[in-house]
């Protein structure tokens, strides 16, 4: 038995997580400066697109989402999943015409904004309610196809007379939510569930064209997650499991996604199956006053660029999409001191306190001596020190194959990788560790980082030696 209304509390829950699976669902969705002419919103939608099969045989994107994770259901638990997704719904711009018809046009200038052609995201969402017992052996299986329409929106200008028109057209989208469950042998009652997400339209490219994926948007599900929550029980985290369960965990098969614990921190009935990877209990930080749909960037300095373009760019921004419009009303309408809320926040404090701690001014306890003696720095000489690597004594003036890749912790060391440099300094860090300053053999600006002191930084094992020079 399958039914489709949640229950009140099981809603609020939702209400909750959805936060965070907001921000999911429109991941890049506008990227600034936020119109449509920007070369970087020209290609959109790179999270969850669920193409169509004929579409994705051609190409690398998937026509499904796998997701599996353990739970402890109680007895007569119910499971609650919601699939969200976006629907892309083509919208064209067309003017007016004196014998009162209309012509499809690139743009329709308007006193506030300029429209252009753009894809708009419509949200969908496809319920399932079940029985824990129901997802054992063949499980639960909700087809859902959403029918195409056709929406026209009159174009006013300032004194309220008809411009032009907006026609936005969306495709029909097809899928199937497939759910299951399978128990685990183990000490305690587990419960592996799979959840299945398909595209199943049976679009095909135009016959005589190459597949283009600007074509199969429309017929695609468009930034594709899950919620999924237990009336009574809970899931294991996946990314922190409890000891008796990682081999358990480990076996279970993510693709095109990954299940994270949702909503209030210390509870473990509600998962996210994200196609971004997410830490457990993901979010919004408090700071933040509305979306701004650019991952990429910081709010604080967003907010600074947005308030920053021109009014021609804002008025193209305005008219290239309605979430577009409300992040230039903010950035324009946000206070100074909102905006310094962005700059940084402390999210924690904690006492010091220790034998021999003394209370200050205000009462805290500080340690009696420092967490770091600067007299301890008089025995290190970064240009004189030397470290041995592989064996080698590597110091000021040594030449080496720079191979940073253990760690992973700079996106630009990809571009480091296998480069010669030299040695520069031998530093020493307050916790003991050695870090070698280099500069990177045949850099034009090698002799201004040397200058200005402005070195890279390498531990010895993300060296090899080369011949030392020095």
């Amino acid at each position: 038995m399958t039914v489709t209304a949640f229950a009140p509390e099981t809603e609020e829950r939702f209400a909750l997580a959805r936060q965070v699976a907001d921000a999911v669902l429109f991941e890049g969705y506008v990227l600034y400066p936020y119109r449509a002419s920007a070369a970087k919103n020209r290609l959109r939608w790179q999270f969850g697109v669920l193409v169509p099969p004929a579409w994705g045989a051609e190409c690398e994107e998937h026509d499904f989402q796998h997701t599996e994770c353990l739970m402890e259901p109680r007895r007569g638990a119910i499971l609650s999943v919601e699939a969200r997704f976006l629907r892309a719904r083509r919208r064209t711009v067309q003017r007016a015409c004196a014998d009162g018809g209309y012509e499809t046009v690139a743009e329709l200038r308007l006193d506030d904004r300029v429209l252009v052609p753009w894809d708009e995201g419509g949200e969908e969402r496809v319920e399932v309610v079940a029985p824990v017992d129901d997802l054992l052996g063949d499980g639960v299986v909700r087809p859902f196809r959403l029918p195409a329409g056709e929406d026209i929106e009159p174009v006013l200008d300032a004194d309220g007379r008809v411009v032009g028109r907006l026609v936005r057209r969306w495709a029909e989208a097809c899928g199937t939510l497939r759910l299951s469950a399978r128990e685990l042998d183990g000490p305690y009652r587990v419960l592996r569930l799979t959840a299945v997400v398909e595209n199943t339209s049976d679009w095909t490219p135009p016959a005589g064209r190459a597949a283009d994926r600007d074509a199969a948007l429309p017929h695609s599900l468009v930034a594709s997650h899950l919620l999924m929550a237990l009336s009574a029980g809970s899931f294991l985290s996946m990314t922190d499991p409890p000891e008796w369960a990682k081999g358990a965990v480990a076996a279970c098969r993510n693709l095109h996604t990954w299940p994270v614990l949702a909503g209030e921190p210390g509870r473990a009935d509600l998962v996210l199956s994200s196609p971004i990877i997410l830490e457990d209990h993901p979010a919004i930080a408090p700071e933040s006053l509305g979306a701004l749909y650019d991952a990429t960037e910081i709010d604080e300095i967003l907010a600074l660029r947005t308030a920053a373009l021109t009014d021609e760019e804002k008025r193209e921004a305005r008219g290239t999409d309605e979430r577009a419009a409300a992040v230039i009303d903010l950035a324009d309408s946000m206070p100074a001191e909102v905006l310094e809320r962005l700059h940084g926040a402390v999210r924690g404090l904690r006492e010091v306190t220790g034998e021999g701690d003394v209370p200050d001014e205000y009462g805290v306890q500080r340690p009696d001596t420092p967490w770091w003696d600067p007299a301890s720095d008089e025995g290190f000489d970064p240009a004189r020190d030397r470290v041995v690597v592989d064996g080698r004594s590597v110091g000021k003036g040594s030449r080496v194959e720079l191979r940073p890749g253990l760690r992973h912790t700079d996106a630009q060391d990809l571009f480091l990788q296998g480069r010669t440099a030299t040695v520069e300094a031998v530093l020493h860090d307050v916790d003991g560790a050695v870090h070698l300053a280099v500069t990177v053999d045949g850099d034009p600006g090698a002799d201004i980082r040397r200058e200005q002191g402005r070195f890279l930084y390498f531990q010895p094992d993300e060296l090899v030696p080369l011949e030392d020079r020095s």
